[in-house]
């Protein structure tokens, strides 16, 4: 008789999702008003005809489940992470969502560009249906101590990789977010800040199989909330790795400086993987509290992840992995 041997992270899948969370069916009522996406030139995508209505690609939803991807805990609820997100485009409190409603997500212009082959720009919803969408089951560690798990839907860091074909003596790929003070109050609330949000991976980080760039949550296209229309996440990282709202990847030789390593860097370094045996300067990392709950668990190296990306690390100890 077969055996499985399920990883300490992993769970079947009926102790993983509320089934609630995919009842709900809006995104087919409003993809009844979306508008096909244009195909792509060369150098520079046809322009979306929208403005910011329903999401045209919202028919994609809700996306294939990504079975490989499991978790040791129920999903967040929605409501629940709808209205607990770090965006300081959108203020400094947790709850943004109502201010997040100012982001404009189309047109939105994709740029690739730097150590690649050719450069090139793309529409948002041209990119999504260029590459096959999946859903995937991910926990989230915030380096403020709090946690969740949410069904991410979006494609694989590698394929976006694979379309903008980096020359081999690109390294890193240095993400941006956009730059609106007219619809980001924290732009101009917070002019300290050395705006755009700025966010870099190693080239062996972004290819990895769990970097993954995500364009829906919940069955649905992903809310303003958590950083339409396209986010990075890197769940063997802290949450402020995963920027949100992304307009540009570039691929370049030199290691890109992220905001809160610009605004911070003995707290907030390139690496940022999650290690609860280095505490933050300012507290513990050991435990971890699971958002909705009252729920306290120990922190898991690399958030439990490392079968996935230990092997990235070999050769980095003297690297500030922690933060």
């Amino acid at each position: 008789m077969p055996v499985i041997r399920r990883r300490g992270w992993e769970l079947p899948e009926h102790l993983a999702t509320p089934e609630h969370l995919f009842l709900d069916r809006r995104a087919f009522v409003t993809a009844a008003a979306g508008i096909a996406a244009g195909s792509l030139v060369p150098d520079l995508a046809l322009a979306q005809r929208v403005t910011d209505a329903p999401d045209p690609t919202a028919n994609l939803y809700p996306a294939k489940r990504n079975e490989k991807f499991a978790l040791d805990r129920p999903v967040t609820d929605e409501k629940i992470n709808g209205n607990y997100n770090n965006f300081y485009e959108y203020g400094t409190s947790k709850n943004i969502a109502s201010a997040a409603q100012a982001l404009k997500t189309r047109p939105w212009t994709i740029k690739i560009d730097g150590m690649v082959e050719k450069p090139m720009e793309l529409g948002i919803d041209d990119l999504v249906r260029k590459i096959p969408i999946e859903e995937r089951l991910y926990r989230h560690r915030c380096v403020e101590r709090w946690s969740m798990a949410i069904p991410w839907s979006g494609f694989p860091f590698a394929k976006l990789v694979e379309l903008a074909k980096p020359l081999s003596s690109a390294k890193y790929v240095r993400m941006e977010t956009f730059l609106d003070k007219s619809m980001a109050p924290g732009q101009r609330s917070l002019s300290y800040y050395p705006w755009p949000y700025v966010e870099g991976l190693s080239m062996a980080e972004a290819t990895n199989e769990l970097a993954f760039l995500v364009t829906g949550a919940y069955g649905k296209p992903i809310a303003k909330a958590h950083g339409a229309p396209l986010r990075l996440a890197v769940p063997w990282k802290y949450g402020f790795k995963s920027i949100k709202s992304i307009v540009k990847f570039s691929f370049t030789d030199k290691q890109p400086k992220g905001l809160w390593e610009e605004l911070q860097a003995s707290e907030y370094g390139f690496w940022a993987n999650v290690n609860p045996q280095v505490p933050h300067p300012r507290w513990s990392q050991a435990i971890e509290e699971l958002i909705g709950t009252n729920e306290r668990r120990p922190t898991l190296l690399f958030n439990g992840y490392g079968d996935y990306v230990a092997d990235m690390y070999k050769g980095l100890e003297k690297e500030r992995l922690w933060a």
